[in-house]
């Protein structure tokens, strides 16, 4: 498999989290969005949407957006519950962090990190942070009565959401504020085959 990604992008650690977790070799392909390496010709034939990550498998295919590449992944191995309700839980929060958590935590750390503040950009900040605060709290008062986020289990639920969160101080969030957060984020870094979101060493050429 070829994983196409930007080594600083959370949606793309997702995949890579996610991978070293299930012990499976791939070669990373990197692009500098920044740069508009992901607006080529070339790349745009592999995901029209311009957008990382794309995995792409042995006969050709490819798949994009990041969570649907986790539900992929995660079949058949302990990542993905098989009870029908816990499936749906997942689903849940997996939905909860693209809608609500991922446009508020990822955006002001690309801004502030890598991408450059402009006056549009600040304009929007202040209320980019008031939701991701919004949606860390909602976190922070599931996780102050579980240790994970479905089945009291490491789920790619939990991958999910850990990517933006654990780098969440990088877009101006004060996670000081959510103890229990703090604790899943510590949780989730001691598991086996862990890779930090910089670290590409499991990939195989």
């Amino acid at each position: 498999m070829i994983l196409h990604d930007y080594l600083p992008s959370g949606n793309g650690y997702k995949i890579r989290l996610l991978l070293s977790l299930l012990g499976q070799s791939y070669q990373l392909k990197s692009y500098d969005i920044v740069k508009g390496e992901s607006r080529t010709a070339e790349f745009l034939a592999l995901n029209p949407n311009g957008k990382i990550p794309v995995l792409e498998f042995d006969d050709g295919r490819c798949l994009a957006e990041s969570n649907a590449v986790l539900f992929y992944l995660a079949q058949g191995t302990p990542f993905w519950p098989q009870d029908a309700w816990q499936q749906a839980q997942v689903i849940k929060w997996m939905s909860f962090e693209q809608y609500s958590h991922e446009p508020n935590i990822a955006s002001p750390r690309f801004w502030l990190t890598h991408a450059g503040v402009t006056a549009e950009r600040q304009a929007q900040l202040a209320d980019k942070q008031q939701q991701g605060y919004a949606a860390l709290a909602v976190m922070e008062q599931h996780l102050s009565q579980h240790d994970y986020f479905v089945a009291n289990t490491l789920t790619i639920a939990d991958i999910a959401l850990y990517a933006y969160t654990h780098v969440a101080e990088e877009g101006g969030f004060d996670l000081q504020k959510f103890p229990a957060v703090l604790a899943w984020l510590e949780r989730v870094a001691q598991v086996n085959n862990y890779v930090s979101i910089n670290d590409d060493s499991a990939r195989v050429n």
